[in-house]
Parts: C-alpha cells; sequence; structure tokens
C-alpha cells in the first residue's frame, strides 16, 4: 500500500567516485606496485564508508513498508490493528507533528536513536496508550496511506 524508499543518488555518487578512483590508480600504476594500490583502495574504501554511513544507517533504521495488516518501520514491526485511528486522524490534520504529552516518552522506531536531519516525523499512540515516533520523508503521503489502512478519517 506504501513504501518509502531511501534516495540512492548519494550512495551511486559516491560508488562511483571510489571505483573510477580504484581503477584510475590501478591503470596508472602500470601492474605495478600491486600492494600499494590494494592498500590505497582500502584506505579510500574506509573514506567511502565515512561518506555512506548515514543514507546506509536511513535505510536500515528508516524504511517504511505499509501493507494492510502490518507497518514496518525499519526492523520494527506493527500491527496495523494496534494503532489507534484516532492518533492517526489527529496527526493527519495536524500540520506539525503533534506533541507528547508531558510526563510521557515516545518509543522511536525503527532502531535509530532519533529522527534523523531532513526527515520529518510523527507521533502515534497505540490502543494501549503506548506513543510511537515515526520518521518519514514524505509525512503527507504516509499518514494518508495510514488514514486508509486503518480507517480514520480524512478532511479535504
Amino acid at each position: 500500500m506504501y513504501e518509502e524508499k531511501v534516495p540512492k543518488i548519494w550512495l551511486t555518487l559516491c560508488t562511483t567516485v571510489y571505483v573510477v578512483g580504484v581503477v584510475w590508480m590501478a591503470v596508472d600504476a602500470g601492474g605495478e606496485d600491486t600492494g600499494i594500490v590494494v592498500g590505497m583502495a582500502g584506505l579510500f574504501f574506509l573514506l567511502l564508508l565515512a561518506f555512506v554511513s548515514v543514507p546506509l544507517s536511513k535505510y536500515f533504521y528508516n524504511r517504511i513498508v505499509l501493507t494492510p495488516d502490518v507497518l514496518r518501520v525499519g526492523r520494527a514491526r506493527i500491527p496495523v490493528a494496534a494503532l489507534d485511528p484516532a492518533s492517526v486522524s489527529a496527526a493527519l490534520h495536524s500540520t506539525r507533528p503533534v506533541p507528547v504529552p508531558p510526563g510521557q516518552k515516545a518509543r522511536v522506531v525503527g532502531g535509530g536513536w532519533a529522527v534523523p536531519l531532513g526527515m520529518d516525523s510523527v507521533v502515534l499512540a497505540q490502543r494501549d496508550g503506548a506513543l510511537l515516533h515515526i520518521a518519514t520523508r514524505d509525512r503527507r503521503a504516509f499518514l494518508d496511506a495510514l488514514a486508509r489502512v486503518t480507517g480514520a478519517g480524512r478532511v479535504g
């Protein structure tokens, strides 16, 4: 019903620059100094990891897949029946994330520590009263799909 994928432009660009650089070093070495080329490729791979670690963590921890039965956010799986439709409706009609009431704590869903920069967030309640803090790239599309699945009403 809804799937939120992580853009792969940055990952593709960084990996392409890395591969082109390593191939250029190997061709420039002309078959000599193979050990140095392999060592430099390893050092540049560490630099590549520094540049792609945040997009990779967003891929693992903040990827959203919504089916009629389950909401998957990263590694977490939440039954749709456990979500409170009233909280989905409240979030849908709010232009900003619904604040967490004083004295309550919302669990960041997906396995990350917090909502990453550049992402919006949604606070939803479960039927048992537990609050869920979900990071999303497209708040409106996510909430529209969630409203369709939970049966929460939508106004124009």
